[in-house]
Protein backbone atom coordinates (compact mmCIF):
# COMPACT_ATOMS: atom_id res chain seq x y z
CA UNK A 1 0.00 0.00 0.00
CA UNK A 2 1.26 3.49 -0.87
CA UNK A 3 1.77 6.05 1.86
CA UNK A 4 0.11 9.10 0.31
CA UNK A 5 1.50 11.45 2.93
CA UNK A 6 5.10 10.47 2.09
CA UNK A 7 4.69 10.79 -1.68
CA UNK A 8 2.52 13.86 -2.12
CA UNK A 9 2.00 14.90 -5.72
CA UNK A 10 2.98 18.43 -6.77
CA UNK A 11 0.26 21.05 -7.03
CA UNK A 12 -1.45 21.25 -10.43
CA UNK A 13 -0.03 23.77 -12.86
CA UNK A 14 -1.80 27.09 -13.22
CA UNK A 15 -2.25 27.38 -16.98
CA UNK A 16 -3.54 30.94 -16.67
CA UNK A 17 -0.71 32.05 -14.38
CA UNK A 18 0.92 35.41 -14.18
CA UNK A 19 4.51 36.49 -14.71
CA UNK A 20 5.45 35.61 -11.13
CA UNK A 21 4.32 32.00 -11.56
CA UNK A 22 6.18 31.77 -14.88
CA UNK A 23 9.38 33.05 -13.24
CA UNK A 24 8.91 30.52 -10.44
CA UNK A 25 8.54 27.70 -12.96
CA UNK A 26 11.71 28.84 -14.73
CA UNK A 27 13.63 29.06 -11.44
CA UNK A 28 12.63 25.50 -10.55
CA UNK A 29 13.72 24.21 -13.98
CA UNK A 30 17.00 26.15 -14.22
CA UNK A 31 19.07 23.57 -12.30
CA UNK A 32 18.09 20.93 -14.87
CA UNK A 33 19.59 22.87 -17.78
CA UNK A 34 23.25 23.51 -18.36
CA UNK A 35 24.85 25.93 -20.75
CA UNK A 36 28.13 25.29 -22.56
CA UNK A 37 31.11 27.18 -21.18
CA UNK A 38 31.67 28.81 -24.55
CA UNK A 39 29.47 29.02 -27.59
CA UNK A 40 31.13 29.46 -30.96
CA UNK A 41 28.36 30.85 -33.15
CA UNK A 42 29.29 30.86 -36.79
CA UNK A 43 27.07 31.78 -39.71
CA UNK A 44 25.54 28.84 -41.54
CA UNK A 45 25.41 29.08 -45.33
CA UNK A 46 21.85 28.71 -46.68
CA UNK A 47 23.04 25.89 -48.94
CA UNK A 48 23.62 23.67 -45.89
CA UNK A 49 20.07 24.05 -44.56
CA UNK A 50 17.97 21.16 -45.84
CA UNK A 51 14.53 19.84 -45.07
CA UNK A 52 13.05 22.93 -43.43
CA UNK A 53 9.39 23.37 -44.29
CA UNK A 54 6.96 25.98 -43.06
CA UNK A 55 3.24 25.21 -43.14
CA UNK A 56 1.32 27.68 -45.34
CA UNK A 57 -0.83 28.83 -42.39
CA UNK A 58 2.28 29.72 -40.37
CA UNK A 59 3.82 31.56 -43.31
CA UNK A 60 0.61 33.58 -43.78
CA UNK A 61 0.52 34.37 -40.05
CA UNK A 62 4.09 35.67 -40.06
CA UNK A 63 3.52 37.56 -43.27
CA UNK A 64 0.54 39.33 -41.68
CA UNK A 65 2.59 40.43 -38.67
CA UNK A 66 4.04 43.92 -39.21
CA UNK A 67 7.27 43.12 -37.34
CA UNK A 68 8.08 40.30 -39.74
CA UNK A 69 6.35 41.18 -43.00
CA UNK A 70 7.29 44.81 -43.51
Amino acid sequence: MTNLKASAAPAPADLEGDLASLRGDCARMAPHWTAPARLDARPVPPSSIHGVTVPPASARLLDAMSDYGD
